[in-house]
């Protein structure tokens, strides 16, 4: 059994560049929630979910301290939650154009009928400042989808980023690793994604935990040593610099909606599960139980420091016990 403690606060992210990368921040059990803010409004992807804020997430331990790393879940003792059900999604308070962000990720929201989990970065004005999903994957998946969405102009070899003029479809490619997503992940006690973003192109690469390059653990992290990248965004079809800037970071779990419920009933087995996806994720509240979270770390690097606190952002509400047990 494993004992969240407390949550609260509010710090800052950094920013990465192009060469001889210095650490920025890094958050961690001592301080993630210092430099995140609660996001509890509406679904923008119409999803059968309720983002708690803050202080709701604290108190029904949808959120906290787990294991000597951060903890993200969901509701899964609620039966028929009304409105949807419980969930956190959380965004850095500083914004980053430009940078290397390393996440250190023990553990994904497992494939679970109804999910739809993603680590990304984005910027306001969406799409025009521009997306990058790192991790998503809905239902049960068994592979990362890397996609970018943005304004007009924007077409790299995976094809035109604005399709199919709003930004909805975007341009991407599923990872062919299933040591990616959610349950293979998992298996393999997680591992590192690193985003290298610069004026010329949009790096992903993945690590399983037992490949994590040596110079990322020494915290002097160099891209250049670490081969082919498990995407790679680029061409002179698109002028990053002015498709992508001032992203925060952003980890959230949703259910259903645009993606998840539009496709629930393709999938034989979910569709087999109940009529539509709101039914089943209303209705099945243990099948989340492992639909969380528990992230070791995420460490900003740049040239220069470059973030900045996007104006809508909130203040946090104070440091919270949680005396719930969790099984991890």
């Amino acid at each position: 059994m494993v004992f969240l403690s407390r949550l609260g606060g509010l710090v800052a992210l950094g920013v990465a560049a192009q060469a001889a990368y210095t650490i920025q921040d890094s958050y961690d059990q001592t301080n993630f929630f210092e430099g995140f803010d609660f996001f509890n409004y509406q679904d923008p992807t119409n999803g059968f979910v309720k983002y708690q804020s803050a202080i709701d997430a604290n108190s029904q331990s949808l959120a906290g301290y787990a294991n000597d790393a951060i903890y993200l879940g969901v509701d899964y003792t609620t039966v028929n939650p009304v409105g949807g059900r419980g969930s956190v999604r959380v965004s850095s308070k500083k914004t980053y154009t430009e940078n290397l962000i390393i996440a250190d990720i023990a553990h994904q929201p497992a494939a679970a009928c109804g999910t739809w989990p993603a680590f990304w970065t984005v910027g306001q004005n969406w799409p025009y400042n521009g997306e990058i999903d790192i991790i998503e994957g809905v239902n049960l998946a068994t592979n990362t989808t890397y996609t970018l969405h943005t304004g007009p102009g924007c077409t790299v070899s995976q094809g035109n980023c604005n399709a199919p003029g709003t930004g909805t479809l975007g341009c991407g490619a599923s990872s062919e690793d299933t040591q990616t997503l959610a349950d293979g992940f998992n298996e393999i006690g997680g591992g590192v994604y690193a985003l290298e973003w610069t004026s010329s192109a949009i790096n992903v690469f993945f690590f399983p935990r037992s490949g994590i390059p040596s110079d990322i653990a020494a915290g002097n992290p160099d891209p250049s040593t670490w081969g082919s990248p498990s995407t790679s965004f680029s061409g002179s079809g698109c002028d990053i610099s002015s498709h992508f800037k001032d992203h925060q970071i952003v980890f959230d779990t949703t259910f259903c909606g645009d993606w998840a419920g539009k496709v629930f009933s393709a999938d034989p087995v979910c569709g087999s599960k109940a009529a539509t996806c709101q039914e089943y994720v209303s209705s099945n509240p243990d099948a989340f139980q492992n639909s969380y979270w528990l992230i070791n770390s995420v460490k900003v690097y740049s040239e220069s420091i470059s973030g900045n606190y996007p104006s809508n952002s909130s203040r946090a509400e104070g440091y919270l016990t949680i005396p719930k047990s969790f099984s991890a």
